[in-house]
């Protein structure tokens, strides 16, 4: 069997390799280990000092640090008509049934709403209320809290598959039904 002869780099990919690898040394002797079971020693990271502030005060520079912000469930474009979709955000459709996701774990949250979703779809019903709640808004001092997990997630479960396949909106409940603590989902026909 004839073995195939590495091709090598193109200059392009060379030129590339070359900037890739600019400034980079080669790891001190001290941090290289010889027995193949034993773990390398990591380096401390550089840690920048933390500026002094006053509780109040806005923050003199910008941060370094990249946010993204996920899509919300209206930040996208509605795919449902425009009349429709303005009767549901002023809370005058009546939604056909509900669930009530409060208490519950993330992982029964997951479940019962998969199988809610699927089963209003086969009975035939459009819009129907997924209550997550708005989430523990107890303060607990300097520690951040996550807040919020099923109303963060429900709307991320609904546009993923395999519920993608049975929902063609989501948005945040009309405060009569709910508000923040809820959303609308508009469930796709059954053919």
């Amino acid at each position: 069997m004839n073995k195939r002869r590495p091709r090598g780099l193109r200059p392009d990919e060379k030129d590339l390799w070359h900037r890739y690898t600019e400034g980079v040394s080669a790891a001190p002797e001290s941090l290289m280990h010889k027995d193949p079971g034993e773990r390398p020693a990591k380096p401390a990271p550089d840690i920048a000092p933390i500026p002094a502030f006053k509780v109040g005060e806005r923050a003199k520079t910008k941060s370094n640090v990249a946010v993204t912000k996920a899509l919300g469930p209206t930040d996208a474009p509605p795919k449902m008509d425009k009349k429709t979709f303005g009767r549901l955000k002023k809370g005058q459709l009546k939604p056909q049934a509900r669930i009530d996701l409060h208490g519950m774990t993330v992982a029964d949250a997951h479940g019962a709403l998969d199988e809610f979703i699927f089963r209003a779809q086969a009975g035939g019903l459009r819009l129907v209320l997924v209550i997550t709640g708005k989430g523990d808004r107890r303060d607990v001092g300097l520690m951040p809290v996550e807040r919020g997990v099923l109303r963060r997630q429900v709307p991320e479960w609904l546009r993923l598959p395999p519920l993608s396949s049975a929902v063609l909106d989501v948005a945040i409940a009309h405060r009569r039904h709910g508000g923040d603590g809820a959303f609308y989902v508009y469930l796709r026909r059954t053919r």
